[in-house]
């Protein structure tokens, strides 16, 4: 995917909003990326220079005849296991070289540039490496939030029963899940990690504080956010609610603020045990039937 590989020439934009972050995806199917990765927010980010993209394939890296990237496992079961070699040499060569970096096609089995696979690693020590697993911690706004911060990361998508435990032990730096279910590899979870960390790298989306008062996120006290309505004012018979219409911002503040504790009550409420609720928020919420505990 050498379209990823090219960084933007729009730097001016960069430099205005002072924030870029590269991601360095490995993946064994780096064609699943070209759609997600040319439409909308994305899209918008990687033509401003904003964020950039360089999808690897980790197949390239492979020097047998017929390429193989797995293998049955020890002790035996079922399935097969991602090689540990295909996966080192991808990320530590490309890590040791600039951001935007990536193999040429031309280049691929034939011509790789020099790699020890019994030397020390090499990767750069403020660069994480990632691996998208069932078995990592929850994707959490929070979680988006710290990687936001990051100028750089790699990101190895996982394929068939798993990759060797030594990826973990030895290359990993950090193990992230979408949650408690299994995909069948870790490009979505890719996807959906470099969607939700691009819309909080400044000048990405239109209106700057969207992100901010999204659902889960510090805007909102990590509150679901509440129901939102456009026009018509009236549609099949339910209206918006007149308050929204009244002009007086302060109503319109404390009624979404309202509405937010009672979606999150019904929907969520184990939300609330951990959220600094102000005194007016746990009285509404005792008011709505919502049983909160008392601050120690």
């Amino acid at each position: 995917m050498e379209s990823f590989a090219r960084r933007s020439d729009s730097a001016a934009s960069s430099a205005e909003f002072g924030t870029s972050i590269h991601f360095d995806i490995f993946t064994l199917f780096p064609e699943m990326f070209e759609g997600p990765f040319s439409e909308s927010i994305i899209k918008r980010a990687r033509d401003q220079g904003l964020i950039s993209l360089a999808c690897h394939n980790i197949r390239d890296y492979t020097t047998d005849r017929h390429h193989v990237c797995d293998d049955t496992p020890y002790g035996g079961g079922g399935g097969m296991v991602m090689k540990p070699q295909p996966i080192f040499r991808a990320v530590e060569t490309v890590l040791t070289r600039p951001p935007g970096w990536a193999l040429p096609r031309a280049d691929a089995y034939v011509n790789l540039p020099p790699w020890d696979g019994d030397a020390a690693p090499t990767p750069p020590l403020d660069v994480p490496v990632i691996l998208m697993t069932p078995q990592g911690r929850p994707l959490t706004q929070s979680v988006v939030e710290e990687l936001s911060g990051l100028s750089r990361m790699a990101l190895i998508c996982g394929r068939y029963e798993g990759v060797d435990e030594r990826v973990r032990t030895q290359l990993a730096t950090d193990e992230i899940s979408l949650g408690d279910y299994v995909l069948s590899g870790g490009e979505l979870a890719a996807m959906v990690l470099v969607d939700a960390v691009t819309r909080l790298v400044p000048g990405a989306l239109g209106f700057e504080l969207s992100a901010h008062l999204d659902s889960h996120s510090a805007g909102l006290d990590g509150l679901l956010e509440g129901p939102q309505y456009t026009r018509p004012q009236t549609f099949r018979g339910e209206a918006a609610p007149p308050v929204l219409l009244s002009g007086h911002h302060g109503n319109v503040e404390r009624w979404r603020r309202e509405q937010a504790l009672l979606r999150t009550l019904a929907r969520r409420p184990e939300i609330l045990e951990d959220l600094p609720l102000t005194e007016a928020d746990r009285a509404f919420l005792c008011e709505q039937g919502g049983e909160m505990r008392n601050e120690e």
